[in-house]
């Protein structure tokens, strides 16, 4: 019987802990999940001061929510860019939102400011905010496993990247290619992790 080859195996193992840390969050209840959600967004608008142009992502339950971070954010008077999928190509198009009223549910449920789009070039962003499945101690993310926000930050390399994520979701080792892009800095209810250069 011949070996698996080394991607595939990587691959099954990445999903395998998908599995395990959505099972994590999935055990988180309502309150819990908006108030460390509170506690993540107040660890990191220090980390976002000085950053004029942001780029969120719209929270669908249960990732850490970002509705409130939008807000105080639009409220400040910066420019908070939102992406939206593009299947076809497995990528993301970026576009700048005056609010949350111009979002609805799009692809993978996901709220997109579909038909009130304003584009944004990624030059533009001062920092990036991810979403992220589960992260571990050498700054490396877990996705979802469509690659979208890989392809967009393999290339961008220069953006600074913020992964925010529930404690729970800490894993021991994430296996990663050369591709993948690590993190700058990672934060969660409990601490801010500041990611080796």
């Amino acid at each position: 019987m011949s070996a698996v080859p080394e991607p595939e195996r990587r691959a099954v193992e990445k999903k395998e802990l998908r599995e395990q840390v959505k099972g994590r969050r999935a055990a988180l209840s309502t309150d819990e999940i908006r108030a460390m959600s509170g506690a993540i967004g107040e660890r990191l608008f220090p980390l976002l001061d000085g950053a004029g142009t942001v780029m969120l992502y719209a929270s669908k339950p249960p990732e850490v929510e970002t509705a409130g971070l939008i807000d105080a954010l639009i409220a400040e008077g910066r420019n908070v860019v939102l992406p939206i999928i593009e299947k076809e190509t497995h990528t993301l198009r970026l576009s700048s939102i005056p609010d949350r009223s111009v979002l609805v549910e799009s692809t993978f449920h996901v709220p997109e400011p579909i038909g009130h789009e304003v584009p944004v070039d990624p030059a533009d962003l001062d920092a990036v905010v991810v979403p992220m499945v589960g992260f571990d101690r050498a700054c490396n993310r877990l996705g979802y496993g469509a690659g979208y926000y890989d392809r967009f930050l393999e290339a961008n390399p220069d953006l600074t990247v913020i992964g925010i994520a529930f404690s729970c979701q800490e894993l021991p080792s994430i296996p990663s290619e050369p591709f993948d892009r690590r993190m700058d800095w990672i934060i969660t209810e409990g601490e801010c992790i500041a990611c080796p250069p």
